[in-house]
């Protein structure tokens, strides 16, 4: 096994809401679609959820211009409500926990990088998405 593959990539945000928040506005598809996105000119027109051991997340990502987009598909493998859910898409895994302290919630995603992309890329792009999740959450 390549040094490649067993190097995940860590992003982490704090956000200044209660930990049951913080996980509903992560995991429910009508808040989804208003911060799933790295950069304005992208949005996510559409997600579903199914938060269960065996569902099934989807998350229609697309070009604002329509120029492209495609669908980010994962299926649970651990889910432990709200503290902790854990996902696979593509031979991949992704970790999401909900660390709650002093009113406050850090949310952690561990994952696995693709090859295509350099990791500091793959860690720009999900950390965008992350800090795009906090200000949607901590104004609303």
């Amino acid at each position: 096994m390549g040094e490649q593959s067993t190097n995940k990539i860590k992003v982490t945000v704090t956000v200044n809401v209660q930990r049951d928040k913080a996980w509903m506005f992560y995991t429910l598809p009508e808040h989804i679609t208003q911060w799933n996105f790295a950069h304005p000119s992208w949005h996510c027109p559409s997600a579903s959820n199914d938060v269960r051991v065996g569902g099934k997340y989807v998350a229609r990502m697309e070009a604002r211009d329509g120029s492209s987009g495609f669908d980010f598909e994962a299926v649970y493998v651990d889910v432990n409500d709200p503290a902790e859910l854990a996902y696979e898409f593509g031979g991949r895994l992704a970790r999401v926990t909900f660390g709650e302290q002093n009113g406050q919630t850090t949310v952690t995603i561990v994952f696995d990088p693709e090859t295509e992309n350099p990791i500091e890329l793959q860690r720009q792009g999900w950390q965008a998405i992350l800090d795009s999740y906090k200000c949607y959450t901590e104004s609303n």
